[in-house]
């Protein structure tokens, strides 16, 4: 039984690579620096959900899913070879350059369209008005774990900026119109909705 509050920043430190999954149980490759860092045990954002590592070798990792994973999250379709961003807990000494991401997601996002603008991308998503009603133009969003900056939103979807860097260092240079995404809202908005209402 994990004790204590995980938090990611939403900076992704390294891909993997499905290997195989089970009805229970997914496992991923990945380097072997980035394995050596895990203990059993451990949390493990994979593509913005936060999971458990129950198993390692030196260049692969286990986690078990819920069904419930599976059902509220896009890991479900995860198939063999597919790339996943990765991304280990902050902690005291972790230089926060995102935004405090949960890895708990709050819905499924499907890439609409990718656009262009000068050196950068620019991915529009559409989402319920269950998640569009907590974003804000400027305020932080987690893509499949990624913190990004909102540039505009609609009732039935929002955009986003990705710059150079991070389209090359995440899974997102491998993403295609009509793939589904992890969305993780700000959770600063949750808290704040509530209380207001």
């Amino acid at each position: 039984m994990k004790v204590g509050i995980f938090m990611f920043t939403g900076i992704v430190s390294n891909l993997g690579q499905l290997k195989n999954k089970n009805v229970g149980a997914f496992i991923f490759k990945a380097s072997p620096d980035f394995c050596q860092r895990i203990s059993k045990g451990a949390s493990i954002a994979i593509n913005g959900v936060c999971l458990t590592a129950v198993r390692k070798t030196k260049q692969t990792f286990t986690v078990e899913v819920m069904p419930e994973t599976k059902a509220r999250t896009m890991l479900g379709k995860l198939h063999a070879g597919n790339v996943v961003n990765l991304e280990l807990p902050a902690t005291p000494r972790t230089f926060l350059s995102g935004h405090m991401v949960q890895g708990h997601i709050d819905g499924v996002g499907v890439l609409e369209k990718i656009g262009r603008a000068g050196n950068s991308r620019i991915l529009t998503i559409a989402v319920a008005p269950q998640i569009s009603k907590y974003l804000v133009e400027k305020g932080s969003i987690a893509v499949n774990g990624i913190s990004l900056t909102v540039i505009s939103v609609k009732p039935d979807y929002f955009t986003v900026g990705i710059i150079p860097h991070t389209w090359k260092q995440t899974m997102l240079n491998r993403i295609k119109v009509g793939d589904e995404v992890n969305i993780e809202v700000d959770v600063l908005a949750k808290y704040l909705k509530k209380l207001l209402a």
